[in-house]
Order: C-alpha cells, then sequence, then structure tokens
C-alpha cells in the first residue's frame, strides 16, 4: 500500500489543521493506521492510532483531547484532526498502516509496516 500524508502548514498558536492521509494500492480497510511526528532534534514518536474498522483509538497523552483521529475506509483516506495547536506540536506528520488480522491498533513505531512520506506541521506562538 502506498500512502500520502497531506494538510501541513503553518498556523498560529491555538489554531487548527486537519492531516489528511490517502492510500492506494489496496483497500485501507486491511490496516490500522497511525500518526506519528518527528520535531527537529527529537526522535519519531507516537500520535494516535485507530483500528481497522475505526472502533478503537489511542492518542498520546499530549494530544488527548486536542486531536481527533478518524478513517473513512470507503474513501482508503484516514484523517488527523488538530485542534488547539501548541508550538510544541511542530514537527512533520507521517502516517503509517499496520497489516493486522486484529481489530487492535499499537502505538508502536516497528508494528507499522507501510510509511507516508511526511507533512510539515508548523506553529507559530
Amino acid at each position: 500500500v502506498q500512502l500520502q500524508a497531506s494538510g501541513g502548514g503553518l498556523v498560529q498558536a491555538g489554531g487548527s489543521l486537519r492531516l489528511s492521509c490517502a492510500a492506494s494500492g489496496r483497500p485501507l480497510s486491511n490496516y490500522a493506521m497511525g500518526w506519528f511526528r518527528r520535531a527537529p532534534g527529537k526522535e519519531r514518536e507516537f500520535v494516535s492510532g485507530i483500528s481497522r474498522g475505526g472502533r478503537i483509538t489511542d492518542y498520546a497523552d499530549s494530544v488527548k483531547g486536542r486531536f481527533t483521529i478518524s478513517r473513512d475506509n470507503a474513501k482508503n483516506t484516514v484523517y488527523l484532526q488538530m485542534n488547539s495547536l501548541k508550538p510544541e506540536d511542530t514537527a512533520v506528520y507521517y502516517c503509517a498502516a499496520d497489516l493486522v488480522v486484529s481489530g487492535a491498533v499499537y502505538n508502536t513505531e516497528s508494528r507499522y509496516d507501510y510509511w507516508g512520506q511526511g507533512t510539515q506541521v508548523t506553529v507559530s506562538s
């Protein structure tokens, strides 16, 4: 499966952005999906994940209550709605696909088999 992330940009603190991750090649419904990010000088970290059917979601503590992950399997697309953005959210955001049999979702980077190219999110103070 090929993944294409989009929707990044420059926004002021307190603003919102919606990231999209479009999949091609195989049905997205075969995969749990995750969003990760890498801030300058830091390791890539888990942001959010969603199970194949969308019933289970997971969030990093740093984004709980501000970010919402969702998916539309009919459109082969996963979204990350980001509200109340903070300067510390500045990073390159990556979507990733985990070919799982179960309905689980994982926050471990090594679980994910396919990665998109990343989209830059910059939050100014």
